[in-house]
């Protein structure tokens, strides 16, 4: 019985319809993407980073994964400059919470945490409105390039490029651009409750706005986010493709 089962097995693997090699075992089981394996990296170590912090706020996970692996695909297109700051803005949080991060792209670390103010016609407390439409004084979603810098109106500012068609391209045209401002520091909050709004700009407090500029600034990444519940059509931006 045994000799006629090797027979049949010498046959078999002759004539090709049965083959095997000791590699075969290996290849079982699928393997991660590199661009995975690198975002589930930078994902972890921005985590432990956050835990260390021990910050009263912490980013969405959904923002963090989107932000991400966002990132990674514009950088490996060169859309983005690999080694420039990551910038991810969480607004599933209310103004009066810290919901601007940015993180070294290397090393995960938190290199700002601060308060961000949302366009005057996205919401009160809460941005919940976004717009890609001039005068529409409200924020935009999804990723941008980060341009030169310029003394405006608002003096020290940073230009921005929309990267999402319909989402957010026309960022350059409607003037949205990172700038400090007098309403988004934290004793607008004690008062109102709330920071002030923009004309639909990210404004940041004014005395770290500077340093932010200048740590994010040509061909760095931003990433502004809402949850998908609140902009069904424009999530979740270039993480679909």
């Amino acid at each position: 019985m045994l000799r006629k089962t090797g027979l049949m097995l010498a046959l078999l693997l002759s004539t090709g319809l049965f083959a095997y090699t000791p590699q075969q075992n290996i290849t079982l089981q699928p393997i991660a993407s590199t661009a995975n394996t690198a975002a589930e990296i930078l994902i972890q170590k921005v985590r432990n980073h956050l835990d260390g912090m021990k910050a009263k706020t912490t980013i969405s996970p959904k923002a963090l994964e989107m932000g991400i692996n966002g990132f990674l695909k514009l950088s490996a297109k060169g859309s983005v400059s690999p080694d420039k700051p990551l910038t991810i803005i969480d607004f599933s949080l209310p103004s009066s919470q810290k919901r601007l991060w940015t993180v070294d792209p290397i090393t995960g670390k938190i290199l700002h945490h601060t308060y961000v103010a949302h366009g005057r016609n996205s919401g009160g407390l809460m941005a919940k409105k976004f717009s890609n439409t001039h005068s529409s004084y409200m924020s935009s979603l999804g990723f941008y390039r980060t341009a030169e810098t310029y003394s405006g109106k608002h003096g020290y500012s940073l230009r921005l490029d929309g990267i999402e068609k319909g989402v957010n391209d026309q960022a350059r045209q409607r003037a949205i651009v990172i700038h400090g401002a007098e309403y988004a520091n934290p004793e607008f909050i004690k008062k109102y409750g709330r920071l002030g709004r923009s004309l639909g700009c990210p404004a940041l407090p004014m005395n770290q706005y500077k340093a932010i500029i200048d740590s994010i600034k040509e061909d760095g990444c931003l990433f502004i986010y809402a949850p998908p519940l609140i902009t069904p059509r424009q999530a979740p931006y270039l993480t679909r493709t």
